[in-house]
């Protein structure tokens, strides 16, 4: 009776064990319905150009849609929250830069979301060195025309960002300190908004990933100054890079475009997602496309996407600190 009794106790378990255990994802049969590519960006920044691009090249091989979805604001804080909080189980991921992940954990007391703890980190596909570009209306011909004109009225020009605390705010506050000059912050929801309020005189200067900004540099909207790379710009060659520009250090920390998906997603999708990424910015069609757009095909493990994602928000406390930005 009592062997009876335990038979028919394992078997109700085993029962009631099998919904839980098909509820899990099946990595072996990963994905079998379309993904969500959240990209915490509005469209037509770098973020979401190379999500765009990636969804197509992604989708093609793994048999599914990967359908992208814009959730912005807050630097990247409301879609990047978003998935942070989705089910680990593949179908949703995120497409976010380096800000997002490496500047909000020391601009937002309460960060709803631990860019080291919340994410599987899935890899990086491809660099973003920015440009600093004025309106074709300033009479600035380089940087250092640019740094005498702020000098010679301190506060007077104002410069366009995505945000309080973006990159481009922590990139361009670097450079006027470098520079020893002061100028006005205006924040946008982006780096779209920035670049169109740039063009249109709104603000006089901005930054941004190449782009953004190549057709209104090509059709002399935009005046280019300088770009935050090592090298210049094939796309750009008669744009110096910072320091050609005369700026000893280098406040143009490039950013990045990455995949991440939530805390928990099980190992083996995390891999497949990583090697379909690898595939899609190495293969001639995408890398052709990033690099016309002056972005750098990358395709990292997600192993150094976790270890640069963890030494950026100490970096970027450190610079956050040191400026002096606080989260409205």
């Amino acid at each position: 009776m009592k062997l009876t009794r335990c038979i028919l106790g394992c078997l109700i378990g085993l029962a009631l064990a099998v919904p839980a255990i098909a509820a899990q994802p099946q990595p072996d049969s990963y994905p079998n319905r379309p993904i969500k590519l959240v990209v915490s960006f509005p469209p037509g920044g770098g973020a979401d150009t190379t999500a765009r691009w990636l969804a197509q090249q992604m989708g093609e091989r793994l048999g599914q849609p990967v359908i992208v979805e814009n959730k912005p604001g807050a630097n990247g804080l409301v879609g990047t929250d978003a998935v942070a909080k989705a089910a680990p189980d593949g179908y949703t991921i995120l497409m976010t830069d380096r800000g997002a992940l490496g500047i909000n954990p020391s601009l937002y007391a309460q960060l709803p979301y631990d860019p080291r703890k919340d994410f599987a980190h899935i890899g990086i596909a491809a660099d973003g060195p920015y440009v600093l570009v004025v309106s074709s209306a300033l009479p600035v011909a380089n940087l250092a025309d640019l740094v005498k004109l702020a000098k010679s009225k301190p506060g007077g020009l104002r410069y366009g960002s995505y945000g309080v605390g973006s990159m481009a705010q922590l990139d361009i506050e670097a450079l006027a300190r470098a520079e020893g000059i002061s100028l006005q912050h205006v924040p946008y929801k982006g780096a779209p908004p920035a670049v169109a309020a740039t063009v249109a005189g709104e603000v006089d200067l901005t930054i941004a990933s190449p782009p953004s900004l190549l057709g209104f540099i090509h059709n002399g909207r935009l005046r280019a100054l300088a770009v935050g790379s090592d090298t210049r710009l094939a796309l750009l060659p008669g744009v110096p890079t910072i320091r050609e520009a005369g700026v000893s250090s280098q406040p143009l920390i490039p950013t990045f475009f990455a995949l991440s998906a939530p805390a928990g997603t099980p190992r083996a999708i995390v891999e497949r997602l990583n090697e379909e990424l690898r595939h899609a910015v190495q293969s001639p069609a995408m890398s052709d496309k990033l690099r016309a757009a002056g972005l750098v095909p990358d395709g990292g493990s997600p192993a150094e996407m976790t270890r640069i994602v963890s030494e950026d928000v100490d970096r970027f406390a450190a610079l956050v600190k040191e400026i002096g930005i606080k989260a409205d």
